[in-house]
């Protein structure tokens, strides 16, 4: 059983309107508002049960109606000094119990315990992000500047919180904290020695706790007796630790239970026997907490810290778990976060050689930043146990390195496939030949030739055909030079796209490419050149830079001599990753965004672009190249785009799936990014997107909402060209493409 004494998130004015009752119960998740007059007396429930029954038994139903209207006014309640079994037994028959004083002010609500807890905006539980605490603990050493450089340092570091101790010490010790006595013995002199000269004032403790509040990170501390409580508590502390130190100490347990605050309990120097009393009082009481596996040794040796008995502790706590670590470095926290803990705290220090015991176990800004770098992404590795799918990146590499069935012979339409006209071949880009058995027998739905790959449509009765489309825009398909009179003949485009490769730029594509001079054309420059140089017009590597810009005028010469076999057009567009990617993250800073974006129009004003239009396309934040992540930090976020455009001049290709990655990463709304970027469009390429890397899915198979999507479209960029840019779209003789455009057709 839980006493959550966190009442706002259950509590609504019964003259207050269902509709803000129902996003009340959406918002705190718990199915149950209690109504309340305005002199905190409960005077009803309301639950979606209660809302059910009275939408159906309502003619017309008023969301505006004060919930007094509907409420349950006959509900099981109970007293605060009532006996916890007896508020137990009531709990199995609802889910939810009011507990009130006498005079029936809501003071708390009982509920069957669940393993997640709340502390400010931080959820605590195994499905949330790892609680990472930032021990000050005393390694202030008693100066309020190096606590505001540790508060500092968290922050830089992103932990969850930065925590400090306070004791009383007059009141704590038996001697009154005398650190002369010579009667302690040599641990205890040690002790006191640093306490009474590493405190805080109180003053001076409460402002470091603002001075967190105001840098951005939430502020929790360890009181070490009732007075310290007593203060934080007036201060008005979210949550508290407890020290390995009082995990028996129950009177102190009591105190901080009755808070109604959530309590974080180390379990160093306690046996599982004391561990279980603890427990005990703390069910007993109805309070929420955490156990935290800790070898209170400093430093621990590594055969004391015992991860494994974090399983135990979650096993006899019935609670989430964690860890606090005193050993040397950070990989032992990261494999607790491995194993299951949600909270891990680590001291931390700017210098491990001043004087104090934690000194010499706690972390440096720059490793405590690298820890908590690497369990986030220790937790995006622990994904989840469902089924096994294959992701975009080992898509991309699956095409490239695995094999595919492929016939050894020509075969006309309504022919048997038979086993001596298949081979196994790479690269991957067809049927996989585990598929084999299936293919074997088939009727052909086309005509194949020699070489060609089979693909999953051939295991259907019906192929995916091409037929004329008709759009209220100018389209087109994407091509390569190999395959665009084979797509181009095959439906009505008023365009194609040439997606090239640095392979391409050394061809002579009138081997390809015959006059049309009815049929328009746009070029998508390569991101990849020889020696692995992927275009970067905003590299800080001057050389890298130049490399990029040559490389990009001669697409641009490329486009011009393109030129002459299309429909003239005034300025043939190119569309291009501009580039400002990074290998090892983002970059955070505006500033520093802004600068390479500086270099991008510097670069673009070296390249002779008449008669032509460079247009960089928006980018998703993780893009893959060389079958691997990288991190984009230009071309992604719509404010910072449109100063470019603004402040340059440039239109851009909006590339729907890379933005709504984007949206997805950072989430944005991804119906504010269109309607802010849209109208600086030329161009667009129209593709959905899964998560925050899966792009260049299939229209409708991923998170867009293309009915909304193209309502912007259609009216602020109504003449913008668009492509569908499906994902290997071109294979089967453009299944992707067609399949996508019978889709958009009548949208767009």
């Amino acid at each position: 059983m839980i006493l959550d004494r966190d009442l706002q998130r259950y509590i609504i004015y019964e003259q207050d309107t269902i509709a803000n009752a129902l996003n009340r119960i959406i918002d705190n998740r718990s199915q149950i508002i209690c109504a309340i007059d305005s002199h905190n007396v409960i005077q009803g429930l309301f639950t979606n049960g209660d809302f059910l029954r009275w939408v159906t038994s309502q003619p017309q139903v008023d969301l505006s109606l004060p919930v007094s209207v509907m409420m349950n006014r006959q509900f099981l309640y109970a007293h605060l000094d009532d006996e916890p079994a007896l508020i137990e037994e009531k709990l199995k028959q609802v889910l939810y119990v009011p507990i009130v004083d006498e005079r029936h002010h809501l003071i708390a609500v009982a509920r069957q315990r669940d393993e997640r807890l709340q502390i400010g905006t931080f959820s605590i539980a195994s499905d949330a992000p790892t609680f990472i605490i930032a021990e000050i603990g005393i390694n202030h050493n008693g100066q309020l500047s190096i606590a505001k450089k540790l508060i500092d340092a968290a922050v830089e570091a992103q932990a969850s919180c930065a925590k400090f101790q306070i004791r009383n010490l007059k009141k704590l010790y038996h001697n009154a904290g005398d650190a002369n006595d010579i009667r302690e013995n040599l641990g205890s002199q040690y002790t006191l020695d640093l306490l009474s000269r590493f405190q805080l004032t109180e003053a001076e403790i409460i402002e470091a706790f603002d001075y967190c509040k105001a840098r951005g990170i939430l502020p929790l501390c360890t009181p070490w007796d009732l007075d310290s409580l007593q203060l934080l508590e007036d201060y008005g502390m979210q949550a508290y630790k407890v020290a390995s130190a009082d995990m028996t100490n129950h009177e102190l347990l009591r105190a901080m239970a009755k808070t109604g605050k959530p309590l974080i309990c180390s379990t160093g120097m306690s046996d599982e026997d004391e561990i279980r009393q603890t427990i005990d009082l703390l069910q007993e009481l109805g309070v929420q907490y955490v156990l935290l596996q800790c070898n209170s040794t400093y430093p621990a040796p590594y055969k004391d810290i015992h991860l494994r008995y974090m399983n135990r502790l979650a096993e006899i706590g019935e609670c989430v778990v964690g860890y606090s670590g005193h050993e040397r470095g950070y990989h032992i926290p990261i494999a607790a976060v491995a194993m299951g803990g949600r909270v891990i705290e680590k001291h931390i220090t700017l210098d491990r050689e001043m004087e104090g015991n934690d000194h010499k176990v706690s972390l440096l800004p720059n490793e405590f930043k690298a820890m908590v770098k690497q369990i986030r992404e220790l937790e995006q590795a622990l994904g989840s146990a469902s089924p096994r799918q294959i992701t975009q990146g080992e898509m991309m590499n699956r095409a490239n390195l695995a094999k595919s069935l492929m016939i050894n012979r020509d075969l006309a339409m309504g022919e048997t496939i038979t086993a001596e006209m298949i081979e196994v071949k790479s690269p991957g880009r067809g049927l996989q030949p585990n598929a084999l058995s299936k293919l074997i027998g088939r009727k052909a739905q086309h005509s194949f030739r020699t070489g060609d790959f089979f693909y999953p449509s051939d295991l259907e009765d019906q192929s995916i055909t091409a037929r004329p489309y008709h759009f209220k825009r100018p389209w087109g398909v994407p091509v390569r030079y190999y395959d665009y009179k084979t797509l181009m003949g095959m439906s009505n485009p008023d365009f194609v796209e040439f997606h090239l490769s640095y392979k391409d730029m050394d061809v002579d594509f009138r081997q390809f490419v015959d006059h049309h001079p009815q049929l328009g054309f746009a070029v998508h420059s390569p991101d990849l050149f020889p020696g692995d140089h992927i275009l970067d017009l905003a590299a800080t590597d001057a050389s890298y830079r130049q490399r990029s810009i040559y490389e990009l005028q001669r697409v641009v010469n490329l486009t011009r001599e393109l030129s002459a076999h299309f429909r003239p057009t005034e300025r043939p567009i190119i569309i291009a990753s501009l580039g400002g990617f990074t290998k090892d993250g983002f970059i955070q800073s505006a500033t520093q965004r802004k600068t390479m974006y500086d270099r991008v129009a510097d670069s673009l004003r070296q390249i002779d672009q008449s008669d032509v239009e460079i247009i960089g396309q928006t980018l998703p934040p993780f893009p893959w190249y060389f079958g691997g992540q990288m991190f984009l930090n230009l071309f992604t976020l719509p404010d910072e785009m449109i100063a470019f455009c603004e402040e340059h001049g440039y239109r851009i290709c909006f590339d729907t799936s890379h933005s709504k990655l984007t949206c997805n990463h950072y989430k944005l709304s991804f119906k504010e990014l269109a309607e802010s970027i849209t109208p600086y469009a030329a161009h667009l390429h129209v593709v959905d997107a899964l998560g925050v890397d899966g792009e260049g899915v299939q229209i409708g198979e991923g998170d867009i909402d293309f009915k909304m999507l193209c309502e912007i479209l259609n009216r602020l960029a109504p003449s913008a060209s668009f492509i569908p840019e499906i994902w290997q779209g071109h294979e089967n003789n453009g299944a992707g493409f067609w399949k996508a455009l019978e889709r958009l057709e009548g949208l767009l």
